[in-house]
């Protein structure tokens, strides 16, 4: 019989760790040929909004299949569901309704970008937002590197406080709030952008040479929370998803730009074929527009650690 869980369930399980192992996994079957990951699929409902599915799964030895659907309906609600099924046995393994596992998910796709595109002594962060996906990009950056140190900046005072707060219990690490987006990110070793923002949040000019940025906020050519000054001076940028930002309904933020000739797949920087670095002093970009599919894997990887726990088959 399938399991059912709500957000409250994955609070019982250390759930980015297990995404971040899942993830990886689908990154590297990815770079087989083993993952299927379409770009997402939206069907439109006119004024009232729209139901957009990603849909994908394994094709090696999980013999995993599935699909997430979530809303853009106006209301205070926007409930997600995850579908995970065996393809081997076409049993309906799971449903995973709420917001958390989307969170995760994506926190975590940021965390294997900082594990394989970070310098590998990065301990300090600079973070822009201070929403869930901020709390999940930094707590999967905790999970990759031996952080030492984190400045965070919103608009938000209140936010801002509340954020460090609860992060450094969380996390265990100083958490320092900062009244301006320059003084959080000018030391940091890693950067996270993550807003709702549709004008650049930061300038090339107040990083240090080295440093890693993850942007996951809006990234379309006239909504962007990142500048194009910050992609001209990455020596390397990198997305999940290549087929992903050429389907968008708007052109992606670099289409045009020099700098878009210069995208590369994650899953090539995962695998070794590509080295994200060849000196201390260079900058990279990974640009997070959702690879389709992760989410089942992550939702099957976490029902398996349930089953394991509670003694189920």
């Amino acid at each position: 019989m399938a399991i059912i869980l709500s957000d409250g369930d994955l609070e019982e399980l250390p759930v980015m760790r297990l995404a971040i192992e899942a993830i990886e996994g689908a990154i590297l079957a990815r770079s087989t040929g083993d993952l299927v990951s379409p770009p997402r699929h939206n069907v439109s409902f006119a004024e009232k909004g729209d139901l957009i599915f990603t849909i994908g799964g394994m094709l090696d030895d999980a013999s995993i299949a599935g699909f997430r659907v979530y809303d853009t309906f106006t209301g205070p609600r926007h409930e997600q569901i995850t579908a995970v099924w065996s393809t081997e046995t076409a049993e309906l393994q799971g449903l995973i309704i709420g917001t958390r596992l989307g969170e995760i998910r994506t926190g975590a796709i940021g965390g294997i970008a900082i594990r394989y595109m970070s310098s590998p002594d990065a301990r300090t962060v600079g973070v822009i937002g201070t929403g869930q996906q901020a709390r999940a990009q930094l707590e999967a950056a905790a999970l990759v590197r031996e952080l030492t140190h984190v400045r965070v900046y919103s608009r938000s005072e209140r936010n801002r406080y509340q954020f460090a707060l609860e992060m450094e219990e969380r996390l265990g690490i100083p958490i320092e709030t900062v009244d301006s987006p320059r003084c959080a990110v000018s030391e940091a070793d890693i950067v996270i952008c993550a807003t709702s923002s549709l004008t650049p949040v930061i300038e090339a000019d107040w990083l240090k040479p080295g440093v890693h940025i993850n942007t996951v906020g809006p990234k379309m050519v006239d909504e962007h929370e990142l500048g194009l000054d910050v992609a001209a001076v990455a020596h390397l940028i990198a997305t999940d998803s290549p087929e992903q930002v050429k389907a968008y309904k708007m052109p992606f933020f670099l289409e045009g730009t020099p700098s878009a000739e210069r995208l590369v797949d994650l899953a090539a920087i995962v695998s070794g074929r590509l080295a994200a670095r060849d000196g201390p002093d260079q900058t990279t970009l990974f640009c997070s527009v959702g690879l389709a599919g992760t989410e089942v894997l992550v939702g099957a990887r976490i029902l398996d650690a349930l089953k394991a726990r509670t003694g189920g088959a």
